[in-house]
């Protein structure tokens, strides 16, 4: 027998491929029953796969507890069948030495069932049994089917046996898992009524080549994202290659009353209570991120352009993309209507890649879009009848572990009246929280929607009482006077007045005290406003770390100008770009050195000034602009910083941590 391209439908293949891929499965040609594409999403779990350098953070783990040895062969018996049901469980994965990895469905696969021996001494047997399987550093071998494993062991002290499932995401997701356990408990139950046709996974595969081209797709997401030039970070975290070893996991539930009531809103105001939670979630991004504008991934149950049977079927359906909310000066009304209306246009595109969705915005890669996710579920279970409980007789969950790549994830399951949040974070986040900030963010939501539903959305809090006043009180409770009314060079002309002939500055063997380097700058600021520059104008500096950059800072300031320090190290264009957005009309430099083009050019090294003049005392305020700090821009485009006099002073005059005397050098 031999399966040749033209029996294919899916994927075109030559003939050595489709040998070279046959050859994986045990059995051979007469063991395939079918060969086609990943899923979008199954393509993003291959990378992350491969791309662990220890464990899986796709591999997912149930641990049991089986009252009795009769209970372990009742379960995997129950699973097996399921297994013979659908092909998804019946698939593996190749990739090595192919154009591109392909799912390759089995005829006949069998659940691999390891017994371990684990001795009482050695600790819990549970305890024993989940280390030695954990995904942190345990892998699953996808290019064998299925993509489960079974692991039980004694627990003769507590009369009982212990079992972990393992189960990789590539072929399961949580409503695929709630099917399985729906067969699962049919078979337990001895029921001889036939299940409903098995859905092949195909179909999905598929319907996600069909419908909605490519071109649609990133129209859509132009459209969404293509102002975005940096990502969001909650709490600066970045990294979204992680492999979830340090993931810490919390759950809370939301509070009834709170449920009734953001239920009875969205019936009101027309729209899906996940509509609600997004834009809750958004809230919560928008201040751990100080932005207005935020983008994070929403996780979507890609089942409602699934084809007939999608809901009932198993396998990797679910996708994740990018969602755009603003949270700022909008009103809380106006905010549930963009959520909702943009959420409705993103579940026509469930089947996009997030590959696509994020080259659409102008956020350069490496750097991710977003680094925090939300996967809002519907988790109404099975039925808890006491027929359907005796079928799982003898047999209870011990623990259900999630795990996630992302730093941050926020799982909500809508229970059908009640909602329970899910937190997995970082541990410089902390998931417990997550949890205790997105409760608040739901409450303060319902709140302005059911009493001021034009409260802008940037007025809504998510902090705790206690921790806000921590941040709002206690954290700002300084108590430490400082010159907060003068300005930089004014406190530094008082300095060379009350102390002409002590050392100011040193470079390589040069000296100046107070009085000379106040009498350098005095002649440069005078012949800056001969040149034309006035109080607020901005002066940039393209000088090193030197006694010039020194005298060039004080001259701006007794200006009342603003000066823009330069990083001479940086490309030109970047230096370009920051006297083009900060206005600069002039530029202080040394002679021969390249500096950007349109502001006048002053060569400060070879220019003679008089050094006998006096001070300009121009007025100025504290709250005036000192400098303008330009960030570094890796996450997107550089922002310039407009720092007041106030605040330097602030930095280094009784500032409560570091104590400056005149015996300091700096």
């Amino acid at each position: 027998m031999q399966i040749t391209p033209d029996m294919l439908t899916l994927v075109a293949l030559d003939q050595p491929t489709i040998d070279r891929i046959v050859a994986t499965v045990p059995g051979g040609a007469r063991n395939v029953q079918d060969i086609y594409p990943l899923a979008p999403l199954q393509e993003g779990i291959l990378y992350h796969h491969l791309t662990a350098e220890q464990g899986d953070p796709y591999v997912l783990k149930i641990l049991f507890e089986l009252h009795n040895r009769d209970r372990l062969t009742a379960f995997v018996d129950a699973l097996e069948h399921v297994i013979d049901r659908h092909d998804i469980l019946r698939t593996s994965v190749v990739w090595e030495g192919f154009d591109s990895p392909v799912q390759v469905v089995w005829r006949k696969a069998r659940l691999v069932v390891e017994e371990v021996a684990l001795a009482d001494a050695a600790g819990d047997i549970a305890s024993q049994l989940q280390a030695r399987f954990d995904p942190r550093h345990y892998r699953l071998d996808i290019t064998r089917a299925p993509m489960l494993r079974l692991a039980y062991a004694q627990d003769a002290a507590r009369g009982r046996w212990v079992a972990v499932l393992l189960f990789h995401h590539m072929a399961l997701d949580h409503t695929a898992m709630e099917v399985v356990q729906h067969e699962m408990q049919a078979h337990l139950l001895g029921k001889t009524a036939p299940l409903a046709a098995a859905v092949p996974y195909r179909n999905y595969v598929a319907q996600a080549g069909l419908g909605v081209s490519e071109q649609e797709h990133e129209h859509f997401f132009r459209q969404m994202l293509g102002d975005i030039d940096e990502p969001t970070l909650p709490f600066g975290v970045r990294d979204v290659q992680g492999d979830g070893r340090d993931i810490e996991e919390a759950r809370r539930p939301v509070d009834t009353a709170l449920s009734q009531r953001l239920r009875v809103l969205a019936r009101q105001l027309g729209v899906s209570a996940a509509s609600l939670v997004h834009l809750a979630w958004a809230q919560l991004l928008g201040r751990v991120s100080g932005k207005d504008d935020v983008v994070f991934g929403t996780v979507l149950m890609g089942r409602m352009q699934g084809g007939d049977g999608a809901d009932r079927a198993l396998g990797m359906f679910i996708n994740t993309l990018p969602l755009r909310v603003e949270v700022g000066i909008q009103s809380v009304r106006e905010g549930v209507e963009a959520t909702h209306a943009r959420l409705t246009g993103l579940l026509g595109h469930e089947h996009a890649s997030l590959a696509l969705a994020q080259r659409c915005s102008g956020v350069v890669a490496p750097m991710p879009l977003f680094s925090a996710l939300l996967n809002y579920r519907h988790s109404a279970g099975l039925a808890d009848s006491s027929q359907a409980l005796a079928g799982w007789e003898g047999i209870e969950t011990l623990s259900n572990e999630e795990r996630t790549n992302y730093p941050l994830t926020l799982s909500v399951d809508d229970l059908g009246d009640d909602f329970h949040l899910t937190a997995l974070a970082v541990p410089r986040i902390g998931a417990q929280r997550v949890c205790e900030y997105m409760h608040i963010a739901l409450e303060t939501l319902v709140e302005s929607l059911e009493l001021a539903p034009s409260t802008p959305l940037n007025r809504l809090a998510i902090l705790p009482a206690a921790e806000r006043r921590q941040v709002v009180v206690g954290f700002n409770a300084t108590m430490r006077p400082y010159p907060q009314d003068r300005t930089v060079h004014g406190l530094f002309e008082a300095q060379a007045e009350a102390r002409p002939h002590a050392i100011a500055a040193v470079q390589d063997g040069r000296c100046l005290t107070y009085s000379e380097l106040n009498a350098w700058a005095n002649g440069l600021a005078r012949h800056l406003a001969g040149l034309g520059v006035q109080p607020g104008d901005r002066v940039a500096l393209g000088l090193g770390r030197s006694i010039e950059l020194l005298v060039g800072q004080l001259a701006v300031l007794k200006c009342a100008a603003v000066y823009v320090p330069l990083d001479i190290g940086a490309p030109l264009e970047r230096q370009q770009f920051m006297v083009d957005d900060s206005g600069a009309q002039v530029v202080l430099a040394r002679k021969g050195q390249k500096v950007p083009a349109g502001p006048l050019r002053v060569d400060l090294g070879h220019m003679e000034v008089d050094e006998t003049c006096v001070d300009l005392d121009l007025p100025q305020s504290a709250e005036a602009v000192a400098y303008i700090m330009y960030t570094s821009g890796s996450t997107g485009t550089p922002k310039g910083v407009l720092v007041p006099h106030r605040a330097i002073n602030r930095l280094v005059i009784n500032n409560g941590y570091a104590d400056f005397n005149a015996r300091d050098r700096v």
